[in-house]
């Protein structure tokens, strides 16, 4: 775990993440498309959060990443440190 001012951070691997599929209707007007991803910790206990599709493409994250969960959602962990904005 990393420790982000006072809020504990913990770090996940993404496992899976499923988009919905909305058929021939497509998406409802002005809603956000949101996936699910399923991550895993180091002691193998899998949880499910919803995240904006766009922002998991604005972040790179995909399958087989290793992210880190706080109050905001989930951020990638990059060279340049640890990168979060809301997105859920």
């Amino acid at each position: 775990m990393k420790l982000l001012g006072e809020h504990v951070m913990k770090q996940y691997k993404v496992i899976h993440i499923i988009e919905p599929d909305f058929g021939c209707e497509g998406l409802p007007d002005g809603s956000v498309r949101m996936d699910q991803v399923i991550l895993q910790d180091g002691s193998g206990v899998r949880i499910t959060v919803e995240v904006a599709d766009a922002y998991l493409y604005e972040q790179q994250i995909d399958e087989g990443d290793v992210v880190i969960r706080t109050e905001k959602g989930i951020c990638k962990n990059r060279a340049e440190g640890v990168v979060c904005k809301a997105n859920g």
